[in-house]
């Protein structure tokens, strides 16, 4: 597919793609939860780039993002001392050999952040030679410290360079060469070698042609050093002569040049990513569960309460629940037992707001606005409700500033 998805990329490097899918694995006995399953699901980027120009253009957003890495030239000292440096001073120092590869594992660990997870319970393993696959020239493991398995990998980041295309331009015949056109043209003088027709027929009969066209694809200065130096040249079991060719100079213009793009390829378990979340999310307080999902990614976002089942509460209470519907957020609308017993639901299940319709909503169109992590309690009119609330799940504004704090 690399063809179509370059077409598609409208034939510019870099470019990448992503897909997800089910990967399987032969676990004798599957155990530790979503940590090692038969069936798994798995997240694959491909990142194509030129390696003679392997600039990253998202490395400014990046270069000083801190990676713990445990380096292989450590491990074979037998020791597992992190070192903490920045993208920039990892690929200054050649830690990391290429930029897209260091850019993908610091967006890796701010992903983990993201999701809850610590910098300081995160670190980067670089595989040993035997350990990482054939195709690979490096390779990192991102792990995460876990409380009931300890450290766990989440992520691989493989440099591939260009094994894979090559090796399906070998089997297949398929030219996986891109071209890329210089800015400027540039003159080169280059030897190349010339076929003698008179002389190959002759002496070669049917094999001429054949013959002819493997010389003038053969590298005139090891025809030319061969000959020098033995007095004809070995073209697989046919004897060149020096009379058969002639090495001679050309001036060429090159526009630009035919290469096999490099691959590094992030790839992310996401089974262990929600195992992950879940684990960060799981807290206690006050005897009570928590699950402090990020906000972003919580399922439901809003609890609606009204404070008690009757004077109209509910009625208004479901007007609000519909207008936020309306509006995008997933709601959930919840008015059995005590108001108390309802928030402790929504915190179980990771609910970021309740918005609560008591008396004074009656009155005055506002409502108290709770937060799940802290308790804290804020106030509002109805009407202000849509903007905050959109701004507060893209992280725009803080709980702080949903309201006039109680």
């Amino acid at each position: 597919e690399f063809r179509r998805l370059y077409e598609l990329g409208r034939e510019k490097l870099p470019f990448g793609a992503m897909q997800i899918g089910h990967a399987l694995r032969n676990e004798i006995s599957p155990r530790q939860g979503l940590i090692r399953l038969r069936e798994f699901t798995i997240i694959d980027i491909e990142f194509f780039f030129d390696p003679e120009d392997p600039r990253c253009f998202i490395l400014k957003d990046v270069k000083n993002e801190k990676l713990k890495l445990l380096l292989a030239e450590t491990r074979l000292r037998g020791s597992d001392e992190l070192m903490e440096v920045t993208v920039e001073e990892a690929l200054k120092k050649g830690y990391i050999k290429v930029p897209w590869q260091a850019a993908f594992m610091a967006l890796a660990k701010k992903l983990l952040v993201e999701l809850g997870v610590p910098e300081d319970k995160q670190r980067f393993i670089e595989k040993l030679p035997w350990e990482r696959a054939h195709y690979s020239k490096q390779s990192f493991d991102q792990e995460v410290y876990v409380d009931r398995w300890g450290w766990i990998e989440v992520s691989g980041h493989a440099y591939r360079t260009d094994y894979d295309l090559r090796q399906h331009m070998q089997y297949s015949g398929v030219d996986t060469r891109i071209f890329k056109e210089y800015e400027k043209p540039i003159e080169r003088v280059k030897k190349v070698v010339k076929p003698l027709m008179a002389k190959l027929g002759p002496a070669f009969k049917n094999d001429a042609q054949k013959i002819a066209k493997m010389l003038s694809e053969a590298d005139p200065i090891e025809v030319e050093a061969s000959i020098k130096e033995r007095g004809y040249y070995m073209l697989e079991n046919y004897r060149i002569l020096p009379e058969h060719l002639e090495i001679i100079t050309e001036e060429t213009k090159e526009t630009g040049r035919h290469f096999i793009p490099h691959v590094t390829e992030p790839s992310f378990g996401a089974d262990r990513l929600v195992y992950v979340t879940l684990e960060y999310a799981y807290r206690v307080k006050d005897d009570r569960v928590i699950l402090s999902l990020p906000r972003d990614i919580a399922p439901i976002q809003i609890g609606v309460y009204p404070l008690v089942n009757r004077d109209g509460l509910p009625e208004k209470a479901q007007q609000v629940s519909q207008m936020l519907m309306e509006e995008g957020f997933i709601v959930e609308y919840d008015e059995a037992g005590s108001i108390g017993r309802r928030y402790a639901r929504a915190d179980e299940i990771g609910i970021p707001l309740g918005i609560t319709i008591d008396y004074e909503t009656l009155k005055d169109d506002t409502v108290t606005i709770r937060d799940r992590d802290t308790w804290k309690q804020v106030r509002n009119r109805i009407d202000n409700l849509p903007d905050l609330l959109h701004k507060y799940f893209l992280k725009k504004i803080n709980f702080e500033d949903l309201g006039r704090t109680l």
